[in-house]
């Protein structure tokens, strides 16, 4: 049955609403026969989000059963969570909302509205850091060692297409593009590959030691020559991958060169030196390092933030390797690692290992002050946990 205007007046005068002050367009609702709960999932989506959908843009939810869901757009990843709510939720097609029924000056009608389906809950989406501890997890399996090595003749062994870390990386496609950057990875055959710390080592000797004999500037390294030079050695697409991991790209008068970062170069040196060793003499260290390194850079300390630590409490002082994407991914599970290798950290120290957590508009400042208890030691300020450490 269809209720008539005069109905729904005589509703209105029981209840004691002054018509007048009401929309003169009535919503008569009722359940259609299909209609019911559970079918349907809301999503509240912000209006970047939603321009992008409605622009012809897809979204992808990606996870393993034993992680939680997150939504991926282009760019930028998305923890999925369900949000309940008190009111229940109804599905209208075509319900006009009071702007829309204003614009269109409607009369004292009745619009019949059938509900398709209701929900007591929404999916609520909060940007989150993408998930990429993984991506290296992965590409860890089989690192590359080169043509010739006794991996490559081994079908059995795992490799990654684009496609394979898209469906397992629960991060955006070009945040995971952007991190196979970072880790230096390359695509090799069509698959994924981060190369043997020790063999990209060998690749950077080749280069450094051409630059040298060639007495070239680290400023101008010719991408010609150098494969021309070194292609004998190793694969021309693994000269150039090395130089562009250590260097920036660029193009005079035709000719591409690369400007090798010594900063880059130095890290590297200091990470081979410090990966045999559980700890390491830092004055001793300093000077090997120094001898290490090609001729004219100059090493530096704060070029190993996030990779070396130093305690200057022990006697002698000393150095060892504490890589930042060695640490857990999780804000308090890295906190407590951190707290588990050192009680007590200054700002200084602790800022590479935690500068990843960092959210859009979170500091570092804001991350100490959730995750420990600041105090005064012999006039400088250091942090200890706030809970007890195991």
């Amino acid at each position: 049955m269809k209720r008539t205007r005069d109905e729904v007046d005589a509703t209105l005068q029981i209840a004691k609403v002054n018509a007048a002050e009401l929309l003169p367009a009535v919503h008569c609702l009722s359940f259609g026969p299909g209609a019911g709960g559970g079918d349907f999932c809301l999503l509240e989506l912000e209006p970047a989000l939603c321009q992008q959908l409605e622009a012809g843009h897809s979204f992808v939810i990606r996870g393993d059963k034993d992680e939680q869901a997150v939504l991926c757009s282009k760019d930028k990843t998305y923890d999925l969570k369900i949000a309940d709510t008190s009111n229940m939720l109804l599905f209208i097609p075509g319900c006009k909302t009071p702007d829309q029924l204003k614009k269109e000056e409607t009369h004292c009608n009745i619009i019949h509205s059938e509900i398709f389906g209701f929900s007591n809950n929404y999916w609520e989406l909060r940007r989150c850091r993408p998930k990429l501890k993984k991506l290296k997890k992965l590409l860890m399996e089989n690192t590359y060692e080169g043509p010739d090595s006794q991996k490559e003749k081994d079908s059995n062994r795992s490799k990654y297409t684009t496609d394979d870390l898209l469906d397992q990386i629960q991060a955006s496609e070009d945040e995971i593009m952007t991190q196979l950057q970072v880790l230096n990875a390359c695509e090799i055959g069509g698959y994924w590959r981060i190369l043997e710390f020790d063999y990209e080592m060998k690749l950077l000797n080749h280069v450094t030691q051409l630059v040298d004999s060639e007495s070239w500037s680290f400023n101008k390294v010719p991408l010609s020559t150098c494969l021309q030079e070194l292609g004998p050695l190793e694969p021309e697409e693994m000269i150039e991958h090395c130089l562009k991991c250590y260097g920036k790209k660029y193009i005079d008068e035709g000719e591409v060169y690369f400007e090798l970062s010594a900063d880059k170069i130095c890290r590297a040196t200091a990470q081979m030196l410090l990966q045999n060793a559980v700890k390491f003499n830092l004055a001793e260290f300093q000077e090997v390092w120094q001898q290490s390194v090609p001729e004219g850079m100059i090493t530096r300390l704060d070029q190993l933030k996030g990779l070396a630590l130093v305690d200057r409490n022990s006697r002698p002082e000393i150095i060892f390797l504490l890589k930042v994407d060695d640490l857990p991914e999780g804000d308090q599970e890295r906190f407590n690692s951190l707290f588990s290798i050192r009680e007590k950290w200054t700002e200084e120290d602790i800022a590479p290992y935690i500068q990843d957590l960092c959210g859009e508009k979170q500091t570092i400042g804001a991350l100490l002050t959730k995750y420990s208890r600041s105090s005064m030691q012999n006039g400088v300020k250091v942090y200890n946990s706030r809970r007890p450490i195991s």
